[in-house]
């Protein structure tokens, strides 16, 4: 498990987006792929006795972005991970992960003076993950300064048209609709662009009830704002994978 601890400084933006919008990676021992998991950011090895690993990077006070995990990694192959890659470099330097990932999204000081935090499944699912204030204040309500996580591991249950094998043939991640099908409906785009017009139980298949159902607090599809979107204000924030 890896920790991550978010703490808002003054720095400008660009010194501290490097940082920011790099993955953290996840090294999977083949042999267990659910109990032997060996934490690594930015590819820097933590011992095997060592459980729980913890870092903090500092953010703007205006800052926007996410964080997402790389599993199954290999700097001698190909494609550094088989989730969440990003362009198989060492450090992400502003690229985003190849899907599916699971990500952690959260923008600072936003609309009212809030922060706006959630858990999107949006590109899929790769491992557990969570956010939560830490000393949190300024909002209310089931969405207000709450933790939201997804805690289950839904690789397991995949449905058969979502999954994704990696190199050894388990099931490393699950698609969303979108990835598996693309489809302008599934991807809520084109004529279906607008929320009105993409309603998850209005598909041939509702893929997104089946991530919803597992994970209610996270983002099963582009317009589930309703169910999915948290906000507070705080100077601290938990980010947790695995």
């Amino acid at each position: 498990m890896i920790v991550i601890y978010l703490k808002l400084s003054n720095n400008e933006r660009n010194q501290i987006a490097g940082k920011l919008s790099e993955g953290v990676s996840f090294e999977r021992v083949l042999s267990d792929i659910r109990t032997n998991l060996t934490p690594k950011l930015k590819f820097i090895k933590i011992p095997q006795s060592q459980t729980i690993e913890n870092r903090t990077v500092d953010a703007a006070d205006d800052w926007a972005g996410r964080f997402w995990a790389r599993t199954w990694c290999n700097t001698k192959a190909p494609n550094f991970c088989e989730t969440g890659d990003c362009g198989s470099k060492l450090e992400c330097a502003g690229n985003g992960g190849a899907p599916p990932a699971s990500l952690v999204e959260i923008a600072l000081r936003g609309w009212g003076g809030l922060d706006y935090y959630d858990i999107s499944l949006v590109d899929g699912f790769n491992v557990k993950a969570s956010i939560e204030p830490v000393d949190g204040r300024g909002a209310d309500g089931r969405y207000g300064c709450k933790k939201a996580a997804c805690n289950h591991y839904i690789n397991d249950e995949c449905p058969q048209e979502l999954r994704l094998y990696g190199s050894t043939g388990v099931v490393i991640g699950c698609k969303s609709a979108c990835l598996a099908f693309n489809t302008d409906q599934y991807c809520c785009r084109g004529n279906y662009g607008v929320p009105e017009k993409c309603k998850s139980t209005d598909w041939p298949v509702n893929w997104p009830d089946f991530f919803k159902k597992r994970c209610p607090d996270a983002y099963s599809y582009a317009y589930d704002d309703h169910s999915s979107t948290f906000k507070c204000i705080a100077n601290t924030y938990r980010v947790t994978f695995g």
